[in-house]
């Protein structure tokens, strides 16, 4: 019997180190983007910030495919400039027909899978880059906590559905194998997408739990022609990233809408968003540490997008913003701009 297993365990051995053999040793291949702009903004508050910006990353990926026809693939995108992390992601995936596997530093599935209103200039109003030219309330209607070291996994597509949940033990784990200090992060999503003869439409409906708090949010795009039009809608709890022992505010509701059309190797949007905010925090930072301020907000913004070439897109907005705080150090803050620039994709 022991010579039967030994023998058997030898076959089984020898059968995997003939597919490992048989697939292509994984080799990385360099990508990314550059983004440079030039900008000027007004606002009440005081002086703007900086009139130059930019964002740069390098993408190192590579994928081998098994002899069972499962992919492995890895991902590490390297910040161009930063104060903090160098390392923007970096994790492994498998993909076969069960779906797909994430291990590593990477976005849940709800900052994944959720949709918002079109938008294709550099600021826009949902999560973009409005608090890196003016101090304001950054409206977002998925306010996911960010990279975590996590486990995520999507199912396949069916019949256009598709979902995913990722799994982070602990939210201060980015840059630390040994974090103990943080809460663990549950992300979830369910998405929709499909075309009904010409007309493409877009639905999601993501969510996650931090500690004692939640944030949900439902997102909704329709495409017919060369129009593209939708919104979503998010709410933040008042205690959720804040911790157990931590203070919390009020409750934050978020919208926004928007419509894109697309023409040639031009596309132009228009987008709006309101936030009535009680958590989160109202200056120039994208970070979250305390409840320094509760009040509204609404921004409007004009963008265009260019295809010079290949890789190349020339990008603009205008905007404009309105911020009514209940801190008196910030207050009541309005003002516009327009920025301009190129994004190099490679």
């Amino acid at each position: 019997m022991k010579k039967l297993l030994v023998a058997s365990s030898a076959l089984v051995a020898v059968a995997f180190a003939g597919q490992a053999s048989a697939s292509e040793k994984i080799s990385l291949s360099v990508g990314g983007y550059m983004e440079q702009w030039i900008g000027v903004a007004d606002q009440d508050s005081g002086e703007s910030v900086n009139a130059f910006q930019s964002d740069t990353e390098i993408h190192f990926k590579g994928s081998t495919t098994l002899d069972n026809g499962i992919e492995v693939g890895a991902v590490v995108e390297l910040e161009g400039e930063t104060s903090g992390d160098q390392i923007d992601e970096e994790y492994l995936y498998i993909n076969g027909g069960f779906g797909q596997l994430k291990l590593g530093k990477d976005d849940g599935a709800a900052d994944s899978m959720g949709i918002t209103a079109p938008a294709v200039g550099p600021v826009g109003v949902n999560d973009g880059d409005l608090t890196n030219w003016v101090n304001a309330y950054l409206p977002d209607t998925v306010p996911s906590t960010g990279d975590h070291k996590r486990v995520t996994y999507f199912t396949p597509v069916l019949g256009g559905f598709r979902a995913g949940v990722s799994y982070a033990d602990d939210s201060t784990s980015n840059n630390d194998d040994t974090a103990t200090a943080g809460d663990n992060v549950i992300s979830a999503g369910l998405e929709f997408n499909h075309d009904f003869d010409g007309v493409s439409l877009g639905l999601s409906a993501v969510g996650e739990n931090e500690g004692e708090g939640n944030w949900y949010g439902l997102g909704a795009n329709v495409g017919f022609g060369n129009f593209t039009v939708g919104g979503s809608w998010g709410h933040i709890e008042d205690d959720f990233g804040f911790g157990e022992n931590a203070k919390a505010g009020d409750d934050t509701d978020t919208y926004d809408i928007g419509v894109a059309y697309s023409m040639d190797a031009a596309k132009v949007s228009l987008s709006y968003a309101y936030s009535e905010y009680g958590n989160r925090d109202i200056d120039s930072s994208s970070t979250v540490t305390n409840p320094i301020g509760t009040g509204e907000v609404s921004t409007v913004d004009l963008g265009l997008a260019y295809t010079l070439g290949a890789g190349v897109t020339w990008k603009s907005s205008v905007f404009w913003f309105d911020d009514d705080s209940n801190n008196a150090a910030i207050a009541d803050n309005d003002g516009y701009g327009v920025v301009t620039g190129l994004r190099l994709d490679f």
